[in-house]
């Protein structure tokens, strides 16, 4: 049997091999156009590299003869920077201070009695403010460290909790404001409140803290509101102090149903406006009186007939009674409950609820704290309590008055430290301050306070060399950078690359790649000569210049000398460092320094000449849009563009042109193979003939 052969599949004539010769031929355009447009993106990405370099030079030699340049920077040093260091501002002025540290500002730190291991903290709500900002969350019950993470999450800059381990069996929890100063001080609300108090956090003083309200002959039955409240209902009792009582006992007033008080208060009180007033209240179930009064209201006297008299024959009527009895009310009235309020009433007899809903109660005693804070309530005059209920007592405490920024009426059991300002002495001048860093004593510094000093503490204000040092040393690396950049671009000398031994061997295996890609670059040839004429250059700031060159300084392309005269490299252009004269010349001309990097030649108080002025200029046009670089990039961007056009459509054309030579030779696979089909039939026929 035939071998079976089938066109574009089997391979039996090496069609494939002729087709294959053909397009190798058809592709050397498209092999071509491909390489240069490697060429095209090699030389972009050597641009932006170029563009790189020249960018970060340019931001160093701006930052040379800028406002924030290094020259104005200053130190500090300190004889007890244990207590107390400095952060001079650059406008700061040179020289020493001398201060005093009496003691450091403190925030409130504030232990918890010894608690189980096991302790759970009750659920609640728990606030928790330093001066204006108030943390406050609702937790769900739990154990100390759950509700350490809960509170610090939501603590931020103002409050912070930990856990300190007493024993193996006992843990304390610790609770500290993260603000310091005498007004910062830590307090607790609602259940906050309740749960430091039981727990031997704080506890309550009395010191400092005005009792009034001592005697109930110090009230008087609240005057009538208006508008009337609308839970008010006619014939219901008006509110006075007439029934109410001091419990001697419990050393509270009792206000039956339906009575007030109200306590007018003295200017001595009201002329601080820091005064806060503060009482406790609770309510207990007492019989109800609206029964009785309903009965009260409802029953009718019985009028007797009018009566008559007879004799004999003639009896005489009286006549009836003339009296009018009241009429019956058409309703009756219904009890009244949860309607204890408290008002803050002004001269004018305006009156502002005094908010007791979102009170903390204790747990134990059942009693809301009442704070009234005399800030809070301009031009108040009286403070009134009114009982509405009917069937509800209750019961005040007497009274207290203090100084809320004084005394908060609580004190610390187990203080670690407590809220108070720095004190320092400065020229004599002692000056209360709430933060450690003080910046308002001295013009352009900031004190930073740490501890008390044991005697007076010297800082001495000088330049800041070594920042001085590290940015012209910073600025020297960028620009032989740059320099070296240029030289492997524009020429084809490999020891360009082998002079340049900071480079790791991936640096020099990329520089290797670029090395002439530019060369015959005119833009680059005169762009490194402007480079090199400007550091080169001389830059008389003023008549009294001593240093108006950059090798002054230590700073030049043979710097560290040379015995043999220049060297290959050293005639390349790239700047060397002679680090003794540096530092000398950094110690002993530092603002002639500062000048010949930038200054005001005319006058107008803005730079406008100098190496660094004349390197961000020069470098500017390089880098800046619609710079030299960019428009080397647009040039190259239309290039490449182009050539991935080009690309594509060879691309196409060698597709079209191998699918019609697979075509043809498909054909002539077929007629070949169809005439060796019958020149095989002709031959066996044939044989078959013979026999």
């Amino acid at each position: 049997m035939a071998d079976i052969s089938i066109p574009g599949v089997s391979d039996k004539y090496k069609t494939n091999d002729f087709i294959e010769a053909l397009i190798k031929k058809e592709r050397l355009p498209l092999t071509r156009e491909q390489e240069s447009l490697d060429r095209y993106k090699e030389q972009q990405n050597a641009w932006n590299g170029m563009s790189q370099k020249m960018t970060a030079l340019r931001t160093n030699t701006k930052t040379l003869y800028s406002f924030d340049n290094p020259f104005n920077n200053k130190i500090s040093t300190s004889t007890d920077e244990n207590a107390i260091t400095a952060t001079p501002g650059r406008e700061a002025a040179y020289g020493q201070i001398k201060i005093d540290v009496v003691k450091p500002a403190t925030a409130d730190r504030f232990l918890s009695e010894e608690l189980d291991k096991d302790f759970s903290i009750p659920k609640g709500k728990y606030s928790f403010q330093v001066a204006d900002k108030t943390i406050s969350f609702n937790w769900k019950g739990g154990k100390v460290s759950e509700f350490v993470n809960s509170l610090n999450k939501r603590g931020s800059n103002t409050i912070k909790a930990s856990i300190v381990g007493v024993s193996n069996n006992k843990q304390s929890l610790l609770l500290e404001s993260l603000k310091t100063g005498d007004e910062n001080t830590l307090i607790f609300k609602d259940d906050a409140l309740s749960f430091a108090l039981k727990h031997g956090i704080i506890a309550k003083t009395k010191a400092d803290f005005q009792e009034i309200g001592t005697s109930l002959e110090d009230f008087y039955s609240p005057q009538d509101e208006f508008p009337v409240p609308a839970v008010e209902q006619s014939g219901m009792p008006e509110i006075t102090s007439k029934e109410v009582e001091w419990d001697s006992e419990e050393n509270r007033y009792i206000l039956p149903p339906r009575s007030g008080l109200e306590l007018q208060l003295n200017d001595e009180i009201l002329e601080n406006p820091n005064n806060r007033i503060e009482f406790t209240y609770s309510t207990f179930e007492t019989q109800d009186i609206t029964d009785e009064l309903n009965l009260i209201r409802t029953t009718r006297p019985e009028l007797q007939e009018a009566g008559k008299v007879t004799y004999e024959d003639v009896t005489v009527f009286n006549d009836k009674t003339q009296v009018e009895l009241p009429p019956v009310p058409p309703t009756l009235l219904t009890p009244i409950t949860g309607e204890t309020d408290f008002y803050a009433r002004t001269a004018d007899g305006k009156e502002t609820q005094i908010k007791t809903a979102s009170l903390a109660i204790n747990e134990e005693t059942g009693e809301k704290t009442v704070q009234v804070d005399l800030k809070n309530y301009p031009d108040i005059q009286s403070i009134v309590i009114r009982n509405r209920n009917t069937g509800e007592a209750a019961a005040v405490s007497k009274f207290t008055v203090y100084d809320s920024k004084k005394d908060l009426g609580y004190e610390a059991v187990h203080p670690v430290s407590t809220a108070g300002d720095a004190i320092i002495k400065y020229e004599g001048i002692t000056v209360n301050r709430p933060t450690n860093k003080i910046d308002d004593v001295i013009p352009h510094v900031t004190l930073n306070v740490f501890n008390s000093t044991e005697k007076t503490a010297t800082i001495d204000i000088k330049p800041d060399k070594e920042s001085a040092k590290d940015a012209l040393i910073q600025f020297v690396g960028t620009y032989n950078q740059v320099l070296a950049e240029m030289n492997i671009l524009s020429e084809n000398k490999p020891e360009i690359i082998s002079e340049l031994d900071y480079l790791s061997s991936d640096e020099q295996e990329s520089a290797q790649k670029r090395l002439g890609m530019f060369f015959g670059d005119s833009s680059l040839r005169s762009g490194k000569s402007s480079l090199q004429s400007i550091v080169s250059g001389s830059y008389r700031w003023s008549e009294n210049a001593t240093i108006t060159m950059l090798n002054q300084l230590g700073i030049s392309t043979r710097a560290t000398g040379s015995s043999g005269g220049y060297s290959a490299s050293q005639l390349r252009g790239y700047l060397e460092i002679n680090e003794k004269q540096l530092d000398k010349a950094l110690e002993n001309d530092l603002n002639q320094i500062k000048n010949i990097f930038g200054y005001d030649s005319d006058g107008d108080l803005i730079v406008d000449t100098g190496i660094a002025y004349q390197l961000d200029r020069q470098l500017g046009s390089w880098v800046q849009s619609g710079g030299i670089i960019a428009n080397k990039n647009a040039t190259l961007k239309t290039r490449i563009k182009s050539s991935e056009t080009k690309i594509a459509t060879l691309e196409r054309q060698i597709d079209n042109k191998e699918a019609q030579l697979r075509s043809k030779y498909g054909q002539m696979e077929g007629t070949l193979n169809s005439l060796n089909a019958q020149s095989n039939t002709i031959s066996n026929f044939a044989n078959n003939g013979k026999q």
